[in-house]
């Protein structure tokens, strides 16, 4: 800075006087928020020099040389009077210097926190919690400093009970991490409740006994059960037994402010424990299951360390509905089904700020860094088709991931929590000894998501009494970890003998409480004091149980209806400016609209979605390019062309309609689809869409797929209708986008457990969707939907035909053929069909029929036969036609179906594109050659 720059600020400024406190505070809150200082101060402090890894905060020796030189262009700096003991003068640097102490502590105390258990984690040294970096020693410990922020409740402190100070509220049992987060209001607050109490609030003797009961209940019932069933798999909770309490802590503080239901998700560990300490699920149905039995009408049933379970729990706010939701073991998929549960019912509740139902997801720490979907649900977590107030999200970090403890091999960060950063969460490392601890963090999160509504994080660092499994033996991979665990007393012991020590309790009382819990568990009974039977707080599913396949479905609208629902939802407000395309595109919706043409598949699909919020029928969809559509076909969403705003006609049909949401998703499919999941298997009566950019996009949602939607009913009995468009045909575009993978589908069919249909019209779309959202059975719709039938001249519909309320399983030959005439029948579903009239009438055949099978699964086998004994009895040439690969498709999965749909003695044959590994080639003229070929091989007697 040039002499004449310094001299004037510094015969300008406050400095010239004794007015460190002045200048003190505005360094701090530049370290906070540099734009919350003026330009001129702002210039000042950007100069000076950096710590080391810590943005915006400076080396104080070279602070104080800046100073000095400052000090040098003006009057002699004086130094206010000290305070308190008088044993020194505080000069400008040194205060500066304590401000930015206070600060390290801030930015990296968790660093040096005594958050292991175990004491095995080596912390590297961090030079900046250390006297001697700030040019600070125990000589200085008597002097009186201006505390600036810290909210200790007093304005200054010597320096030595400030050292004291920031020690116990930083690097005691908790780890708090929190000085990433850019607002200004959030770390304040939470600065204002951590330091205060010196991160250890007083608590009183009942909320100790209670913990210290919440601790006997997890160490007992795992060692009822390791006594009772040795050597069975039930993934212990020993080491992370403060989950316990934690857990029922934070519902009832949760219930204590308004908190209606909670929503948890969890993989294995400590899940059979959380099920009876927390839950209230009966000790004797467990341990029936570990013996063996099990009721028959369940279905296929699952695992017992998988199952879900829901009861009340008594808060002092009253009771809280709570539900664990079933999962696999896939650990961390379980989140997004968490989030979008809880969103359906924050729907169902009107309740737009998530303070009615909480979602809980507890983590393991592999996991959590490990798996990609923990990272998409961070990013869904503020999005709007996907908030839910912020989610409490715990995890149970015993340091080992299944057999690997080397955090090198495990991550790429010092914390498995670094990945909340991205969304600057708050993250609270807790030592899981320390269950007081325990408690205050689970408070402060608790309260932190109540009034930001944006996730919390809680790294509960313990250890593993045992192996992966109870069977594993640990000391094979972890041999140092576990010579330690085997001495290492039970948090139960530590904490009990904690509150003998303090007089809060005595060993009679102690011993009395764990001889209670034992007999409580002997006997059978419900062991959690706060569990109430469920009331009223889950939606009734009873409409929906029971039906199948032949439930009715009376759909049918009058003509004059559909016109009356197709005005209502091509009307745009005055002065609408639409873009030029979408503005055509409305005008020729209009011309549908008043039955002067016919219906292309946009104006179809989206006239289902009016027909049906004009019944009340509440829609949800979502996707990466819903709103408009991938192929530029649905515009449900329009956008003034001058200010961007965003318009749905669907959203005005009338005024006391079903509600109609459609989000442009997160770039998610694994995610986002198992919250759509989550949604449609807490909320019946919505019709809720997942829809593929491109088919072939679910291949990144398999899990979801394979776990939940195909088995979740035959494995947990859990209803879902949740519909997935996945846009499906070969248009030449190779080898992605090509396939939505019809074979993957097909494959997982049995049961009865979905329908995947292949619809070939608008009006079939428009009756599938309103089938979908009236008949009343709820289980999942895979949609082959298409692309370029979207705008094909033949794929299009009259309104009557949208009026008759039937949907086609099976559609019969349309041209006026003499079916005595005919000696081949082609079946085939989805675009081929154009492909195959298109030639038949070209060639001028009269001989070959073409029959179109709409839903491949449940296969129509009634009506396949009602057309073929009408019409096609003796017809011995039959053939499978379809544009995948003979490997793909649908030919190896319903084969059988189609050769039992044929008349006895029938020949059935193959005509598609050969068995290939790629779904499709990459060149054009290939795909054009391929696909002449098997539309002459279907055609040709």
């Amino acid at each position: 800075m040039q002499q004449s720059v310094m001299k004037a600020w510094w015969d300008s400024s406050h400095m010239a006087g004794g007015n460190a406190a002045y200048v003190e505070e505005l360094y701090e809150a530049y370290l906070d928020d540099p734009n919350s200082v003026e330009d001129t101060w702002r210039d000042i402090f950007d100069k000076l020099p950096k710590l080391d890894g810590v943005a915006l905060e400076a080396n104080h020796s070279q602070i104080r040389d800046e100073f000095r030189k400052m000090a040098a262009l003006g009057p002699a700096a004086r130094v206010p009077a000290a305070a308190a003991s008088g044993s020194g003068a505080v000069s400008d640097d040194k205060q500066v210097k304590v401000l930015q102490l206070i600060n390290a502590y801030r930015f990296r105390g968790h660093q040096h926190a005594n958050l292991d258990p175990l004491g095995l984690w080596k912390q590297a040294r961090v030079r900046d919690l250390e006297l001697s970096h700030h040019t600070l020693s125990e000589r200085d410990f008597d002097t009186v400093y201006n505390v600036g922020s810290y909210a200790i409740g007093q304005d200054s402190m010597s320096l030595g009970e400030l050292y004291k100070s920031l020690n116990r509220t930083y690097c005691g049992s908790i780890g708090a991490e929190y000085m990433h987060i850019t607002d200004t209001e959030q770390k304040r607050w939470l600065q204002q409740r951590i330091e205060s109490v010196q991160a250890k609030p007083e608590i009183s003797r009942d909320e100790k006994v209670s913990i210290l009961k919440g601790l006997i209940a997890a160490d007992g019932m795992e060692k009822y059960l390791g006594a009772k069933f040795p050597g069975a798999k039930r993934f212990s909770l020993e080491g992370g037994d403060s989950l316990i309490p934690m857990l029922k802590g934070l519902i009832t503080h949760a219930g204590t402010h308004g908190t209606k239901e909670v929503v948890i998700g969890m993989a294995h560990r400590g899940r059979l424990n959380v099920l009876v300490n927390v839950l209230g699920k009966n000790p004797s149905v467990l341990f029936d299951e570990f013996s063996g039995k099990h009721d028959e009408s369940l279905g296929a049933g699952d695992v017992k360390y998988h199952a879900g379970y829901s009861s009340d729990f008594a808060t002092p706010g009253g009771n809280v509905h709570l539900a664990l939701a079933f999962n696999p073991s896939h650990l961390e998929i379980v989140n997004p089904v968490v989030m979008g549960s809880v969103r359906a019912r924050l729907d169902r509740r009107g309740c737009e700020d998530g303070s009615t139902v909480l979602p809980i997801t507890i983590h393991g720490d592999s996991a959590i860094a490990g798996q990609g979907v923990v990272q998409e649900t961070f990013n869904m977590s503020q999005a709007r088709g996907f908030k839910v107030g912020g989610t409490v999200r715990i995890v149970i970090n015993n340091q080992v991931g299944f057999t690997t403890s080397k955090i090198e091999d495990t991550r790429s960060t010092q914390y498995c929590t670094d990945i909340a950063k991205m969304v600057q969460a708050p993250i609270f490392h807790v030592n899981a000894d320390d269950p007081e601890a325990v408690l205050f963090v689970t408070k402060l999160a608790m309260d932190y998501r109540n009034k930001f509504k944006r996730d919390v994080v809680i790294d509960l660092v313990c250890y593993r009494r045992h192996g992966h499994n109870e069977a594993d033996e640990p000391n094979a991979t972890q041999p140092l970890m576990y010579q330690k665990i085997k001495k290492h007393p039970v948090p139960r012991q530590i904490y009990a003998d904690q509150l003998t020590a303090e007089g809060s309790i005595d060993d009679h009382e102690v011993e009395k409480l764990i001889s209670d819990y034992r007999a409580a568990l002997d006997h059978g009974a419900c062991v959690v004091d706060e569990w109430r039977p469920m009331t009223e707080h889950s939606v009734d599913w009873s409409p929906y149980l029971g039906h199948d396949w032949t439930a009715p479905y009376d759909g049918a609208l009058s003509v004059d209806k559909l016109k009356e629902l197709a005005r209502a939802m091509c009307r745009v407000p005055d002065g609408y400016p639409l873009q030029s395309r979408v503005k055509k595109l409305y005008a020729d919706r209009e011309v549908m609209a008043a039955g002067d043409k016919n219906l292309d598949w946009g104006m179809a699909e989206n006239l289902a979605y009016a027909s049906l919020v004009d019944t009340g029928v509440n829609i949800r969809m979502t996707g990466q390019d819903s709103g408009r559509g991938t192929f530029f076909h649905r515009h449900a969403v329009l956008h003034n062309q001058k200010t961007g705003e965003a318009y749905m006609p669907l959203q005005h049909i009338k005024d006391d309609q079903g509600k109609m949401e459609i989000y442009d998703s997160v770039l998610s499919e694994e995610a986002v689809m198992a919250f759509e999941f989550g949604y449609a298997t807490a909320e019946p009566r919505t019709l809720t869409i997942w829809e593929a950019q491109f088919g072939d996009f679910a291949n990144g949602a398999q899990v979801v797929i394979d776990q939940f939607l195909s088995s979740g009913e035959a494995k947990w009995g859990r209803l879902c209708g949740l519909t997935l468009l996945l846009p499906h045909g070969y248009e030449g575009q190779g080898p992605e986008h090509s396939s939505a993978r019809l074979e993957r589908f097909l494959q997982l069919c049995a049961d009865h457990n979905w329908q995947v249909c292949v619809p070939s019209t608008p009006a079939q779309v428009f009756h599938m969707l309103r089938r979908q959202a009236i008949r009343p059975m709820r289980r999942p719709l895979i949609v082959m939907s298409p692309k370029s039938l979207l705008r094909h001249p033949l794929a299009t519909s009259t309104l009557e035909e949208l009026s008759e309320g039937v949907f086609h399983n099976v559609i019969d030959e349309i041209d006026d053929i003499d079916a005595a005439k005919v000696k081949r029948v082609v079946m085939c579903s989805g675009k081929v069909y154009y492909d195959l009239l298109d030639q038949r009438r070209k060639d001028e055949r009269d001989d070959v029929a073409i029959i179109r099978i709409e839903q491949l699964y449940p296969f129509p086998h009634d009506e396949m036969a009602a057309i073929v004994q009408s019409k096609y009895k003796h017809v011995k040439d039959w053939v499978w036609c379809q544009e995948e690969p003979q490997n793909q498709g649908a030919w190896y999965c319903s084969q059988h179906h189609f050769w039992a749909s044929i008349p006895e003695g029938g020949k059935l044959t193959y005509a598609g594109r050969a068995a290939a590994a790629s779904p499709a080639v990459g060149y054009i003229s290939v795909h054009n050659q391929q696909q002449k070929a098997l539309v002459d091989d279907a055609l040709t007697l």
